[in-house]
C-alpha cells in the first residue's frame, strides 16, 4: 500500500491496482495540495477505483482524467450518473452490502456515517466504505465516516487492515469525520491487525494564512498517544506513512 494523501491510498492485492478516492492534484477548487506533488508512476495502470463519497475532495474529475488506461469504477449510490457523464463507462454502484469481483479481489460496500450529496447542486448521494478480500486477507478502507454502531460487525473474520481517517483540510473538523480519539475507538471496535491513519496533511484552503502545523502533522501523533491509551483494548500496530510513502507494512 502507498499513501498518496487525504484520501487516496493505493493497494496493491492479488495483483489488482486499486486507488481509494483519487485527488491527484496540486489544486482543488479553494484547497492547495501542501504535500509533495505525487509521481504519475504512483497511479498508472490502476485496475479499480473506489469512491467512498461525492464531495469535492473524494471525487474530482481532473484527478479521475489522469488514470490511464481506463479504470473501473465502483462509486457510492447516487455517482454513476455523474461520473457517466464525465465519459467514463465501466461504472458500477455499489450500496451497502452489495458486491462486485475485480480479479481475484472482492469489493464489498459498507455503511458509514457522513453526509454524501455532491455540493452545492449536485446528485444525492449516499457515503459508503469498502471492504477488500483476496484469499485470506481483508482490508476495510472507511472514505469519511464517523462511529457508527455496524463498525463491530463489519468483518466475518480477521480483519488484517483498517484504513482510517483522522483528520482534514482545514483548521476545524465538520461533523461526520473521525478526529484521532475517535479514530482510535473505531479501531477497537473493528479488530484490525494494523490501523493505517489517512485522511491528514494534504490539503489546506488557498490563501488561509499559512498552514496550522499541527492541524496538517498533528494527527498522527496525537492518534498514536490515544491507541497507546486504548492499547488494553486493542492489539493493532500502527503504520503511519507520510503522503506519498508507502505504508511501511512488514506481514
Amino acid at each position: 500500500m502507498t499513501f498518496l494523501g487525504h484520501a487516496t491510498v493505493l493497494i496493491e492485492m492479488n495483483g489488482v491496482r486499486i486507488l481509494t478516492d483519487p485527488i491527484l492534484v496540486d489544486r482543488l477548487g479553494f484547497l492547495t495540495r501542501v504535500a509533495p506533488t505525487l509521481d504519475r508512476a504512483l497511479y498508472q495502470a490502476v485496475d479499480l477505483v473506489l469512491i467512498s463519497h461525492l464531495h469535492l475532495d473524494h471525487l474530482d474529475r481532473l484527478s479521475l482524467a489522469r488514470l490511464d488506461p481506463e479504470p473501473e469504477i465502483v462509486v457510492c449510490p447516487g455517482g454513476a450518473g455523474l461520473a457517466r457523464s464525465w465519459g467514463w463507462q465501466r461504472v458500477m454502484e455499489l450500496a451497502p452490502g452489495e458486491r462486485h469481483r475485480v480479479g481475484d479481489v472482492v469489493v464489498t460496500a459498507t455503511p458509514a456515517a457522513h453526509p454524501g450529496a455532491r455540493p452545492p447542486f449536485g446528485p444525492r448521494g449516499t457515503a459508503v466504505g469498502y471492504l477488500l478480500e483476496a484469499g485470506e486477507t481483508r482490508i476495510y478502507f472507511a472514505g469519511d465516516t464517523d462511529l457508527f454502531p455496524e463498525m463491530r460487525s463489519l468483518v466475518s473474520g480477521e480483519l488484517d487492515v483498517a484504513l482510517v481517517p483522522i483528520g482534514g483540510w482545514g483548521p476545524r473538523l465538520g461533523a461526520g469525520h473521525l478526529d484521532p480519539t475517535r479514530a482510535a475507538e473505531a479501531v477497537v471496535r473493528l479488530g484490525p491487525r494494523y490501523a493505517v491513519p489517512i485522511h491528514w496533511g494534504t490539503l489546506w484552503p488557498y490563501g488561509l494564512t499559512r498552514p496550522v502545523p499541527n492541524g496538517l502533522v498533528g494527527p498522527p501523533g496525537e492518534f498514536e498517544r490515544r491507541m497507546h491509551d486504548r492499547s488494553d483494548d486493542t492489539a493493532a500496530r500502527l503504520l503511519i506513512a507520510p503522503p506519498g510513502e508507502r505504508v511501511p507494512f512488514i506481514p
